[in-house]
């Protein structure tokens, strides 16, 4: 697949279909790769790839320190995520395009149309990940890689993740940026020589930065409330997607449109439909 140098990292895409270009913020947490879109959770049984690209040039891409993207050992912020997708966008020449996030791609997707209002056409914000158990997992998560780091130095990590196929989500341990260092050798021996205390700031900085409210993290309430873009908010229903952080999106929207369906009755012949609907009408 294709990759394009932005802001200094390489990132791996994939475009399919054809129409009017729809740029997919994928599901996944720290493993939100462009498979995703085809293999986690909801996502897998909706089949939404296949269904869009008959009317929409599909953008899929790998975020950053995902996949076969790269990394940089930094505080990670929403802002470098949309730095990303805008560079993706530039890349492609491409001007204005309707957007669409899975889970936490929601969060970047927001803080996108915040960001770049000029640029989107429109936001689909499928299961939001956020809640108050949302918040404390991911900080529980940050808390034990930090731990481990501490006990036993960021060389052990390394090798740790290279003895691994487990990504930050299934084992906090290899922390956020074990991809990188599996697929890049020269950002693995730098990560490994790295300096303890400058790491520990950069993720305990990264913990308290993305996941600083018990809603949907991203962009600040009174930026969304002046927000003119045309949205549908699809909700999801566990401890990482509580149907709250889809009634605050909706609440906070201005041009929201609310599909308040079940996740149990979002279903291949359901959801794919509604979605193509609401695009189809900006």
């Amino acid at each position: 697949m294709p990759t394009a140098v932005i802001d200094g990292i390489s990132t791996r895409y994939d475009i399919a279909g054809s129409g009017p270009p729809l740029l997919m913020f994928s599901p996944g947490g720290f493993d939100s790769t462009l498979e995703s879109w085809r293999t986690v959770g909801i996502y897998r049984r909706l089949g939404l790839l296949g269904h869009l690209t008959k009317s929409y040039t599909c953008i899929t891409f790998d975020r950053r320190e995902s996949g076969q993207s790269g990394g940089r050992v930094e505080r990670l912020s929403w802002d470098g995520y949309v730095r990303q997708g805008r560079g993706l966008l530039d890349h492609l020449g491409i001007d204005q395009a309707h957007l669409m996030g899975g889970c936490v791609g929601c969060s970047t997707v927001a803080a996108f149309g915040v960001a770049h209002p000029e640029r989107v056409l429109s936001m689909v914000l499928f299961s939001p990940a956020g809640g108050v158990r949302y918040r404390l997992k991911q900080h529980a998560r940050f808390v034990r890689h930090l731990a481990y780091a501490e006990e036993h130095g960021l060389e052990q990590v390394a090798a740790l993740v290279r003895g691994s196929d487990r990504g930050f989500t299934a084992d906090p341990r290899v922390g956020p940026w074990a991809s990188v260092i599996r697929t890049d050798p020269a950002f693995a021996a730098a990560y490994a020589r790295g300096d303890a205390d400058r790491y520990r700031v950069a993720v305990s900085g990264t913990a308290r930065l993305l996941f600083d409210r018990d809603t949907v993290p991203g962009p600040e309430p009174e930026d969304l409330l002046r927000l003119g873009l045309p949205a549908l908010i699809v909700p999801g229903q566990d401890q990482s997607h509580a149907p709250s952080a889809a009634r605050y999106l909706q609440e906070c929207l201005p041009r929201a449109q609310y599909w308040d369906v079940p996740v149990g009755e979002q279903t291949e012949q359901t959801a794919p439909a509604r979605i193509l609907q609401f695009l189809d009408g900006v």
